[in-house]
């Protein structure tokens, strides 16, 4: 195990940061870091300003040496921008700080054929493969909104600077967003590596669960059946009482397999059940019956939500230029850590002054005095995870040192790895699902049935020898095995204790039964993926599911930095709506510019002309052109005269369909990789629209950084894995095993953390308690 000695000291943090790690400032924000910026960001619309610098203070700084000595008093230092315009870089690809923990957010990483190029929001998801998943059949490929690439490597970045700081190591930290965003895709990439195959874009219905969204009579819903034979049967059975069942009743319908065949007969049947009713009177009457349905909500309605104020979510802004009272705006994902409440909007540091007068907190290090390979070596975690959202959490600890001890069994399968829709490869069973493999490799696996006095005894006995325990199971579930957080601070009073209910452990709300399509749909998201004047599509990929487990490995870092225990409470619906930017304080403080999306043009921003995804040669092939400045507009002229080549935004505004028309006829018969890569030349931001089999089989910047590494399985065979986003200099992370086999360390672990002998293991095994 690893402990330190507690440490209230704040962390300080330099940032240094531009829109592409925004969000990884924000987060360490939330966890109470002492955040100074150089400039105030006054070049931000009114919400976004508030939104992303809210609880920070900034210096001013006109010499080199005030930055290098603001950067002397720093824990760390949180860098992004493109690669010609860090400031923290040398020459020799060093930091300029050593003694901190310096993370530098590029778009596509400091090393590599592609390190130079440039990106915003749409180009960086379309080159890691967001966009393809987006949108409408037929029509052009579009990302999530709300900037969800650059979150995510914000997120990341945050991650990185405190597997810094536990690391003990001042160091450089690296996150690219192009890889980033491909480690969050679910199946994009996975379904290529194991099937030959790649998803394609189909306005929101998800491939391999049965859950999309539908009209309401007065809005629309998002649910579905799948997920234990309750969610069908109780659906089934409401149905039934409303009279809507149709010939659902017959026999033939209760197998899964043939449902699953026919998905669009029962697709259809449903559509006409939600259509009769009010959206929000479903969503409640389905939350009565734990059934995984949600009404499909704007972003402006995210203050008004009963379970988010129950809880504590939201923050209130205070400061010069707001309103008497302050704003309330979109808080942080995790509770009791704790979180805050109010901030201050962001505000100068005088001149006389300095932001820091005595040395920060540093970095956090092992009593035993060794030097760490990885950052995490030495911590063990208790992995009680299923799916997808606990399991990535866990994947990341494992991929930087955790030891950790996967406890699941045959008596609660995990759908990852049982369920034939997710084993992508063809002829895979439990032990080789494609899905599974990706998400699971760095653990051992302990097979336990839990459903059993003596699984649940040796469970509790596993506590003490482990630093963190992450569940997700139900609300109340621990509590009925004895291991709610008081329980296990009596077998263990270090122990961190993390759980990822949907909706959080408390609230009015906190039964609800919730999937990744509902909890976009609480949250806002899904109601901004509409083009004007149609419906919402939601997503085709499990992005909440990331995005919560990105936010709570981050409060199980804080916690193991600041070497207390304590319990993380997250809910994977605040995680999802702490990504939605100044969406709550738009209607009260003003979004700044018009949003310009059509629904011939639904990838157009108020902030760059052209910004858009264009044809290119072949089939369904797109390239992601981005113009934000007047240099990079000239740049594109070079190459294509276009209309309004003199232009500024504004008059590029005025004629953005002249400008798009003409743009799209000249990408239309052009390949799409040597297009992007001649925009580029140019420094005109542009990359592939990439599918699965881009982002694996021809990508070169990802194949040059070896972003899909191979693990050999006893099963499988060598199998290419998502890579680690992350990349620590000096504790830098690894792949080291692959996915176990379904109880394959069960008599390891137990002989080596419990002591208990073959005889005794055997008997377990006959009695049927590892299994």
């Amino acid at each position: 195990m690893v402990r330190t000695d507690p440490d209230p000291t704040p962390l300080r943090v330099l940032d240094l940061t531009d829109e592409l790690a925004f969000q990884g400032a924000r987060l360490l924000v939330g966890l109470g870091a002492d955040v100074v910026r150089i400039e105030p960001g006054n070049d931000l619309d009114p919400a976004a300003k508030v939104h992303w610098h809210a609880g920070k203070r900034w210096a001013a700084v006109r010499r080199e040496a005030e930055l290098d000595s603001l950067a002397a008093g720093a824990d760390i230092v949180l860098e992004s921008g493109s690669v010609a315009r860090l400031r923290g870089i040398q020459a020799d690809g060093t930091s300029r700080w050593p003694h901190a923990v310096h993370v530098v957010v590029t778009p596509f990483g400091l090393t590599g054929p592609r390190r130079d190029w440039v990106g915003d929001d749409l180009v960086l998801a379309s080159a890691g493969g967001m966009t393809w998943l987006g949108g409408r059949p037929g029509g052009q490929p579009k990302p999530p909104p709300r900037e969800q690439a650059l979150q995510t490597a914000g997120a990341q970045a945050a991650i990185g600077a405190l597997l810094g700081v536990v690391s003990g190591t001042g160091q450089l930290v690296e996150v690219s967003v192009q890889e980033a965003v491909a480690a969050t895709l679910e199946t994009a990439a996975l379904a290529w590596i194991h099937a030959g195959s790649f998803p394609v874009r189909n306005g929101g219905v998800y491939e391999h669960v049965a859950h999309r969204i539908f009209a309401a009579a007065d809005g629309y819903v998002a649910g579905g059946y799948s997920g234990s034979d309750r969610m069908w049967t109780d659906l089934l059975a409401w149905m039934a009482e409303r009279g809507e069942a149709g010939d659902l009743l017959d026999e033939r319908w209760s197998d899964a397999a043939f449902r699953w065949r026919e998905r669009p007969h029962v697709d259809e049947l449903v559509k006409r059940f939600a259509a009769r009713w009010p959206a929000t009177a479903l969503a409640e009457e389905a939350r009565a019956r734990a059934l995984p349905w949600a009404e499909v909500v704007p972003p402006e309605r995210l203050t008004a939500n009963p379970q988010l104020h129950d809880r504590g979510f939201l923050v209130t802004v205070t400061g010069d230029g707001l309103p008497d009272g302050g704003v309330e705006d979109v808080g942080f994902p995790w509770a009791a850590l704790p979180r805050p409440v109010a901030l201050e909007a962001i505000r100068q540091v005088p001149r006389a002054e300095t932001p820091w007068r005595a040395p920060g907190r540093r970095t956090q290090h092992d009593r035993t005095g060794r030097p760490r390979s990885r950052a995490l070596e030495g911590v063990r975690v208790l992995d009680l995870t299923w799916v997808l959202a606990g399991p990535y959490v866990t994947k990341q600890l494992g991929e930087h040192g955790a030891d950790i001890v996967k406890v699941e069994s045959r008596h609660r399968q995990d759908p990852t790895r049982f369920a034939p829709s997710m084993h992508l490869r063809p002829g895979a069973d439990p032990d080789d699902s494609g899905y599974f493999l990706n998400f699971n490799r760095n653990k051992r696996s302990v097979a336990l049935n839990l459903r059993t006095d003596e699984g649940q005894r040796l469970l509790r006995e596993l506590v003490p020898h482990c630093d963190v325990v992450v569940e997700n199971f139900s609300p109340g579930v621990l509590a009925r095995w004895g291991m709610d957080h008081a329980s296990l601070r009596e077998l263990n009073p270090d122990v961190v204790l993390v759980s990822m209910a949907g909706v959080g452990q408390t609230g009015p709300w906190r039964n609800a039964v919730t999937f990744a399509d509902t909890l976009a749909a609480m949250s806002g998201l899904s109601s901004e993926t509409r083009d004007p004047g149609g419906p919402p599509q939601g997503l085709t990929f499990g992005l909440g599911d990331m995005v919560a487990a990105n936010a709570a490995v981050l409060a199980t870092l804080d916690l193991l930095a600041q070497g207390r225990g304590g319990h993380v409470d997250l809910s994977q619906l605040e995680a999802m709506a702490s990504t939605m930017g100044p969406a709550a304080l738009e209607p009260v403080l003003g979004a700044g510019r018009p949003h310009p999306r059509t629904a011939e043009h639904p990838n157009r921003s108020p902030h760059a002309v052209p910004h858009g995804v264009y044809p290119a040669a072949g089939h369904d092939r797109w390239v992601a052109v981005s113009v934000t400045d007047d240099a990079q507009w000239r740049s594109l002229n070079k190459i294509i005269e276009l209309p309004c080549s003199e232009g500024d935004v504004a008059a590029r505004r005025a004629r953005e369909d002249d400008i798009d028309a003409a743009l799209a006829a000249w990408t239309r018969d052009q390949d799409a990789h040597r297009l992007a890569e001649l925009l580029q030349a140019e420094g005109v931001a542009a990359a592939v629209v990439a599918n699965g089999q881009d982002l694996v089989d021809v990508d070169e910047q990802l194949a040059a950084r070896g972003f899909y590494p191979v693990l050999s399985h006893p099963l499988a065979g060598p199998v290419r894995h998502e890579g680690i986003v992350a990349r620590l200099t000096a504790t830098p992370g690894e792949l080291t095993r692959p996915a176990p086999l379904l109880g394959q360390h069960t008599h390891e672990v137990l002989h080596e953390l419990l002591g208990l002998s073959d005889d005794r293991l055997a008997a377990l095994a006959a009695d049927g308690v590892t299994e």
